[in-house]
């Protein structure tokens, strides 16, 4: 339950600095766009596999829970103007 807690508050904060990041326009909006959805789609892919190859919801969880605190941090640096 705490994990699921975590993934929720981590992937609001997610999607808040990936539409801060989208809206403000540019190669870097461009390129984050293109990331998230290939992102989406090799994370449904490897929980499916999980699941399909016997593994448990729990794997699927934490799997989960690394790349959605990985992206938060990515997204919360604060990158310096050239």
């Amino acid at each position: 339950m705490r994990d699921s807690a975590e993934i929720g508050f981590r992937a609001q904060q997610v999607v808040a600095l990936r539409l801060m990041k989208i809206a403000a326009g540019g190669a870097a909006a461009n390129a984050e766009a293109a990331r998230m959805v290939t992102e989406k789609l090799a994370a449904a892919t490897e929980a499916a596999m999980i699941l399909a190859s016997g593994g448990s919801p729990q794997r699927v969880i934490g799997r989960t829970k690394r790349r959605v605190r990985a992206n938060a941090q990515r997204l919360s640096r604060t990158r310096k103007k050239k």
